[in-house]
């Protein structure tokens, strides 16, 4: 039985409007977003939200342009107020928080990383990394010591003296990261924040993360639009659509059993090979009558995999675990979970969508 979340979301709404209480009814009684927009000028940015966020994972919030992901990560830490609902941190719930407690709250338990850096231009580096220690009060002595070790911990050392303006993009976002953990707060909130970079950083500030996660298992919530970086780094995928959650659940799960058509047209366009894992297709527990060909690791992708058993569909594998036997995978069941299903279907797509969804898959 896992231990009690570290943040639930509970039934929570949020609705944009002259009077949201007024159309909390409406929306509880079946009103649509169109519909609410259309008779009573008021907008449905989250709708029942239920999600629960466990200690130590990376949970990812998806979902397209107006879709409410952004919405939601600034719920957490009281930068929007919901129309109902709540927000359980550590089983206390956070809505209403206001004063010294909401200062404590966003000093203290959470920080946040953002897209657009949000560094202090006239700040050096060192500087930005000891921000939130310094405004919550902490001896200068003690911030700068423990800034230098987390530029140190993220490759920018040497560095501290220089203004953001002559760093790299990516170099940006690893100070960003470092102001973040260097508040040693509990939770770590991350709204998009490697969307403005090159392809090639991103994904090295990717590998970064996961790699400092395997250290300090962080709770990590963390926004995004790309469904590649989404599957990449989450423990926990939560997808959105006009505000309310459509699937969510582990990646792999919901890549194998997608809940409606939204979600096959998400995953129907995803390199399965690269992404599955031997876990995901193998039968729990060793077939002794079955004659394998080696091991593989639960994490090793199908594509590996394949590469193994050089294409050929009659052969098995033991699954390891931490070194241990823990099932059996078959070439053909690899093969069969590389079919997408209703895989006929027209892909999701910038094209099949609003304007708005093209304008965030170019951001």
């Amino acid at each position: 039985m896992r231990e009690q979340p570290k943040i639930s979301v509970r039934n929570l709404y949020k609705i944009f409007g002259a009077n949201p209480p007024a159309m909390l009814a409406k929306v509880r009684g079946g009103m649509g977003k169109a519909e609410l927009l259309a008779q009573h000028s008021h907008v449905i940015g989250l709708q029942d939200i239920n999600i629960d966020m466990h200690r130590g994972d990376i949970t990812v919030i998806m979902g397209l342009s107006g879709s409410g992901k952004s919405t939601l990560i600034r719920h957490l830490n009281g930068l929007i107020k919901p129309t109902a609902g709540e927000i359980l941190l550590d089983g206390a719930n956070v809505v209403g928080y206001a004063g010294a407690r909401l200062r404590e709250l966003r000093r203290f338990r959470m920080s946040m990383v953002f897209q657009n850096f949000a560094l202090m231009p006239h700040m050096r580096v060192h500087e930005n990394v000891e921000l939130a220690q310094r405004v919550r009060g902490d001896k200068g002595t003690d911030a700068g010591k423990n800034a230098l070790t987390w530029l140190d911990r993220l490759g920018l050392k040497g560095f501290e003296k220089h203004y953001p303006h002559q760093l790299s993009g990516g170099m940006q976002q690893r100070v960003g990261i470092a102001r973040a953990l260097a508040s040693n707060s509990d939770v770590m909130l991350m709204d998009e924040a490697f969307s403005a970079l090159d392809p090639l950083i991103r994904t090295d500030m990717q590998n970064l993360l996961l790699d400092l996660q395997k250290d300090l298992e962080k709770t990590i919530v963390f926004i995004t639009h790309d469904l590649d970086e989404s599957l990449r780094i989450a423990d926990h995928l939560v997808i959105l659509k006009d505000g309310i959650v459509v699937q969510q659940g582990a990646p792999q799960e919901i890549i194998l059993n997608p809940a409606d058509a939204y979600i096959r047209r998400f995953v129907n366009d995803i390199n399965r090979a690269r992404v599955l894992r031997a876990e995901s297709v193998m039968v729990p527990g060793v077939i002794v009558e079955l004659r394998t060909s080696g091991n593989v690791d639960v994490d090793d992708n199908l594509e590996s995999l394949i590469a193994r058993a050089e294409g050929d569909a009659t052969r098995s594998f033991v699954v390891l675990r931490h070194g241990a036997p823990a099932g059996t995978v078959r070439m053909q069941d690899v093969f069969r979970a590389l079919v997408p299903p209703n895989s006929g279907q027209r892909p999701l797509t910038a094209d099949a969508q609003s304007a708005p969804v093209r304008e965030e898959r170019a951001s």
